[in-house]
């Protein structure tokens, strides 16, 4: 190292390493229309090369999107060499009724289902159980093991989920969620490293062993965002939201921005240790492929054609 180096406290860039160990997996929700289904297909086969370890269909409030979740995922294991993972949530249906959903998906060939409480459809109403259904993500896993034997994946708050009283609480739910049969947990989103890594070290300090993988949220649109936020209690630093002041007529360059500033928090979460990582792709491939770029997750080469023989 060159005297001007150490002068300036060089050190080697975050996107140096070779990341060569990573796993990702991708999030997508369901087409309302015959155009978003254009796009969400687009982005699926966009993604498909990058081997994604799972993808997930949402599933929405009050099971509203119930049947073009159970069309997403149908149609993933029909028309793809993906493994898909259904979203499904307690909201708004007795047990009988969710646990022929999920003895359907068992039936259909799908294997993983991403368990979750869910929200009740009116935004801001406060969760109320079906009084015949499952009362609790725990609940719902433990109703998911009982009828097949489900890969399970659960919720996790770095931040504290809004109805939680407290982190020890959030934590505590966590572990029951894990105790009933969850494999792997996935954060909601964060944007600084640090939250994941002290919340990680409050999960395990809980007796909680199972992988838990950072959720990763492109931002290119700060007014959605915030939405997103306040529903479910992370915090958007300032910074943050100043990156993308006076772009709001130039998409082009909030795709930078967004791609700059995700791969740079995927790789400062790869130097502390974290190899996977789940993407909320919002159902646009671009943003997340360039991230998984960056990581150094890359799409697995074409095989050269074969060459004729001339003799």
């Amino acid at each position: 190292m060159s005297a001007i180096d150490q002068a300036r406290g060089w050190r080697p860039s975050i996107f140096a390493e070779a990341a060569e160990d990573v796993a990702v997996s991708f999030e997508f929700f369901p087409p309302k229309t015959e155009k978003m289904e254009e796009t969400l297909w687009a982005s699926i086969k966009s993604l498909e090369p990058l081997a994604p370890r799972f993808v997930s269909v949402t599933y929405g409030a009050g099971g509203s999107t119930r049947e073009r979740t159970h069309a997403t995922v149908r149609r993933i294991l029909d028309e793809t060499g993906l493994t898909p993972a259904a979203h499904l949530t307690c909201v708004g249906a007795a047990r009988g009724e969710i646990d022929e959903i999920i003895d359907g998906y068992w039936q259909a060939g799908v294997r993983h289902i991403v368990a979750l409480r869910g929200d009740m459809p009116e935004p801001g109403t406060a969760y109320a159980a079906h009084p015949e259904g499952y009362a609790n993500a725990a609940e719902l896993v433990a109703g998911i093991r009982a009828v097949a034997d489900f890969d399970v994946t659960v919720a996790a708050y770095p931040e504290c989920h809004p109805d939680s009283a407290n982190l020890a609480a959030d934590l505590d739910n966590l572990k029951r969620k894990v105790d009933a049969g969850a494999s792997r947990a996935i954060t909601q989103f964060f944007f600084e490293p640090d939250l994941y890594f002290r919340f990680l070290e409050h999960v395990r300090s809980f007796g909680i062993d199972v992988p838990v993988v950072p959720g990763i949220l492109p931002v290119t649109n700060v007014g959605q965002l915030m939405r997103f936020a306040k529903m479910c209690g992370a915090t958007v630093p300032g910074w943050l939201a100043e990156l993308f002041e006076g772009l709001d007529d130039r998409p082009s360059t909030r795709q930078l921005v967004a791609a700059s500033v995700a791969g740079e928090m995927c790789r400062r979460l790869y130097a502390g240790g974290a190899r996977e990582f789940h993407f909320y792709t919002l159902n646009r491939a671009d943003l997340t492929f360039a991230i998984c770029h960056m990581l150094g997750h890359r799409a697995a080469a074409a095989e050269p054609a074969a060459v004729a023989a001339t003799s």
